[in-house]
């Protein structure tokens, strides 16, 4: 990670105390993360109960004809617990920034601030929004670790799949098909009454979280390997994850922990997100729920976007090789103006919400910057990085000209000899898990309702404006 000023390290603490201090008592009396959920549960209830009943007919917004028919950016409808994401700032972790998070967060080595932040520690501020001491989030990683088995019928399952099956078309059934051991669809099957929801919903996430590592490793070792997916859990979760893809490199493990941690949430309203939001309302288990998320990250317009940066930085690269030519700023600025007007995008540029450099990119580059400074694909992402904004203001169709999350992580992970880029978006999966499912605990237990926006016709839009 960046070398965090004290000054920065001080304003995170900070951060930190006013996130935390409304639940001191609750951090004095509990220390496992069910104990510190059962605490706060009946006390966001009752919040959110005197909210409505006090003021639900508050108006917070309106929708326009452009929003309507423009994919909703912009309409506030969605209740969202984990994080917050600012146009200019950027993502938000339970009020706490990247920088923030990574200040604060225990690492694997122990020291705060040395190292990326677990995935365990991460797991344990959306969930509780609490900052975990090292010692909790060893308890969660050593649960996790307890909870991975898969059903018996999983990995044979994934076994017999075509190795050309998109890998994410092989994650979804692989998830789908461990379905069979949810906790929460036993309970409801039984019987068991409303206020209890939320307690088998957390068996299955915990028990998702743990799971999926095996399975999105059995499937890249199927495909592009022996199919031998080896453990090591001695490690953390991050570390036993690059053990069973094969990989056994220290500054990776480091990576994986910030590539986990970054795209873990993005707010409730990324199509992922969403997706797993809305078919938990219907009251699926987490297992449904997630595997219908992974499909929506599957699409080109969301979790494809990181590989679609690399074949961009490839291909020009390929191409001025072939020429003789340097890539520096001016090839590269003739490259881009070639793409946008073949009417095609700069792939890694641009975001729905934000309106500034994605922080998620740009701890990436102080990664790279501490790593591997000397990376020829670095350099240029780093060139593009110095030249591309100044060329999409100019070209005037697009209101974000900065880099977001997908521009950098390719290129991170190309450097490891992680080449297999159709299989990225796989990582993105077992990322984003964390945000979606953090957020469906909250969903049941807070009792939120199927969720049933109102649809409307072209002739009722028009009718509209015709008044």
């Amino acid at each position: 990670m960046s070398l965090l000023s004290s000054a920065a390290k001080t304003f995170a603490r900070k951060a930190f105390s006013a996130t935390s201090r409304r639940n001191d008592i609750a951090v004095r009396s509990v220390t496992t993360l069910k104990e510190t959920l059962e605490a706060q549960v009946p006390v966001k209830q009752q919040e959110l109960l005197a909210l409505k009943k006090e003021h639900g007919n508050h108006v917070i917004g309106e929708v326009t004809i452009d929003q309507c028919i423009g994919g909703a950016r912009g309409v506030k409808c969605m209740l969202w617990e984990t994080s917050n994401l600012d146009a200019d700032e950027g993502i938000r972790f339970r009020g706490l920034t990247i920088p923030e998070c990574q200040a604060v967060l225990p690492t694997y080595s122990g020291k705060t601030g040395d190292g990326e932040p677990l995935l365990e520690s991460l797991i344990w501020l959306l969930l509780t929004s609490e900052v975990p001491t090292k010692e909790q989030a060893d308890s969660l990683t050593a649960e996790l670790h307890a909870r991975s088995e898969l059903p018996s019928h999983v990995v044979p399952l994934l076994n017999t799949l075509p190795k050309d099956m998109h890998p994410m078309t092989q994650f979804s059934i692989g998830l789908n098909a461990a379905q069979t051991g949810s906790k929460f669809a036993k309970a409801y099957a039984d019987g068991v009454p409303k206020t209890d929801y939320h307690l088998y919903c957390l068996e299955d996430i915990l028990d998702v979280f743990a799971k999926i590592p095996e399975i999105a490793a059995t499937i890249y070792r199927n495909v592009y390997f022996d199919g031998v997916v080896t453990k090591d859990q001695s490690l953390d979760y991050s570390g036993n994850f690059c053990r069973m893809l094969g990989y056994n490199d220290p500054s990776f493990d480091e990576l994986m922990r910030l590539y986990l941690c970054i795209h873990t949430d993005h707010e409730g309203g990324n199509a992922s997100a969403h997706t797993t939001h809305l078919v938990g309302s219907t009251l699926a288990d987490p297992y449904l729920s997630y595997s219908a998320g992974l499909n929506a990250l599957a699409g080109p317009l969301h979790g494809l976007a990181n590989q679609e940066v690399l074949k961009w930085i490839q291909e020009l690269s390929a191409r001025f090789a072939s020429e003789g030519k340097e890539v520096n700023a001016e090839t590269i600025t003739e490259f881009a103006w070639e793409t946008l007007n073949a009417k095609k995008v700069i792939p890694g540029y641009g975001h729905a919400v934000l309106r500034k450099t994605d922080p998620r990119y740009t701890c990436q580059r102080e990664f790279a910057l501490k790593h591997l400074p000397d990376d020829e694909l670095f350099k240029v992402v780093d060139t593009i990085y110095q030249v591309m904004p100044g060329i999409l203001t100019e070209h005037g169709k697009v209101s974000n000209p900065y880099p977001n999350v997908d521009s950098h992580s390719g290129v991170l992970l190309w450097h490891y000899g992680f080449t297999q880029f159709q299989y990225y978006t796989v990582l993105f999966g077992v990322s984003r898990a964390v945000g979606g499912l953090c957020q469906l605990y909250w969903d049941r237990a807070l009792g939120l309702p199927l969720e049933r926006p109102k649809s409307v016709t072209p002739e009722w839009l028009k009718a509209q404006v015709s008044k």
